[in-house]
């Protein structure tokens, strides 16, 4: 065994999963992929701190989470508005976090010929913006302990695939572009920070926005199809299979993970 070889690295399985005695923010939990991660860590052990702007639905995600012996905090944020982000900060001072994990985000489709300004700073703000001040809040107040930071970009970030979204598609750029910047910045203050990509997870925002869109605009039905056809694996994702990647990223068996982009989209970038 190599005389640098650290012994610590060779825990069990169970101590390496766990998350006891860890604090996790996470943003967006109200609902989807946020909510997948927020039961998966607690089933790890992590005491929560949830943020949505779905204050209702944030009550029934800690209820649903009762059966853990966990600390579970609400936060009812509007994150595209930097006041309500240094709000959170504030109401958060006092409180030891591990673990941020930008989740939240929005998803809308507009014909790139009439997006306005509006809509584009609404889009901005949101999906990117917020991350870039969530990340500056946790490296000030962590930068002599270090932290686990993930970002939740997206696949049509690398390869954009359906038609009207071009302000999602690069507010998720600058996602990635933002997590390896700071990788490259803070790891030596002993953060890890890495970018999960999810495509085609069939979460329930989705499902209501497929059925809404779809009515509209027919061809988005076709878009859809090709999508599956494209897929490798043959089926959509759901918000636990990209929840579980969330956890391997915030917990020890990634102790050497930093800086990665990783899909989580059925082998559709591949394909």
């Amino acid at each position: 065994m190599p005389r640098n070889f650290r012994r610590d690295v060779l825990k069990p399985i169970p101590e390496l999963v766990s998350l006891r005695e860890k604090r996790a923010l996470i943003t967006g939990s109200a609902s989807g992929i946020g909510k997948a991660i927020a039961h998966r860590f607690a089933e790890a052990g992590s005491d929560l701190e949830l943020v949505d702007i779905d204050e209702e639905k944030l009550k029934t995600v800690k209820e649903n989470l009762s059966e853990f012996n966990i600390d579970v905090d609400i936060h009812k944020a509007d994150l595209s508005r930097k006041t309500e982000i240094d709000l959170l900060w504030s109401k958060l001072d006092g409180k030891e976090l591990n673990i941020l994990i930008n989740n939240a985000g929005t998803y809308p489709f507009k014909n790139f010929l009439n997006t306005d300004r509006d809509f584009l700073e609404k889009v901005i703000e949101t999906n990117l913006n917020s991350v870039f001040w969530m990340c500056q809040h946790m490296i000030k107040r962590r930068l002599d302990k270090g932290g686990t930071i993930i970002n939740i970009g997206s696949i049509e970030a690398i390869l954009p695939f359906k038609d009207d979204l071009a302000p999602y598609s690069i507010s998720k750029a600058g996602v990635i572009a933002l997590t390896r910047a700071l990788a490259k910045e803070y790891g030596k203050h002993n953060f890890r920070i890495n970018a999960i990509l999810p495509g085609g997870i069939m979460t329930e925002g989705v499902k209501n926005k497929a059925k809404e869109i779809f009515k509209l605009k027919v061809s988005l039905i076709k878009s859809g199809i090709e999508f599956k056809q494209r897929l490798p694996l043959n089926r959509f994702g759901q918000p636990d299979e990209v929840a579980r990647m969330v956890l391997v990223l915030a917990c020890d068996l990634s102790s050497y993970v930093h800086g990665a982009l990783i899909p989580v989209d059925g082998g559709f970038l591949s394909a």
